[in-house]
């Protein structure tokens, strides 16, 4: 499975190879690692609907570094265009 995660100011991408059945502070750690540590704490973040990432583990961890969640609407992959257009 690979997590895309664009930067919609400067288009960045990183195309990040995850497990299946990974579990969400492994991914709270990559993330660090590898998002926050190259382009610091995003101010909002837009997630498709993967329960990972509405999880209250991650919802808590956006909130505590300050960054606000926006979900995609479901059916309307549009939502998340810049994601879409990257892949």
């Amino acid at each position: 499975m690979i997590w895309v995660v664009v930067n919609r100011l400067t288009k960045s991408a990183h195309f990040i190879a995850i497990k299946t059945g990974m579990l969400v502070p492994m991914l709270a750690e990559i993330y660090v690692e590898r998002i926050v540590r190259l382009h610091g704490i995003p101010s909002s973040i837009v997630l498709d609907r993967d329960p990972r990432f509405t999880s209250r583990f991650w919802e808590s961890l956006q909130e505590a570094l300050g960054t606000k969640l926006r979900m995609s609407s479901a059916y309307h992959p549009q939502t998340d265009g810049q994601s879409e257009r990257t892949i």
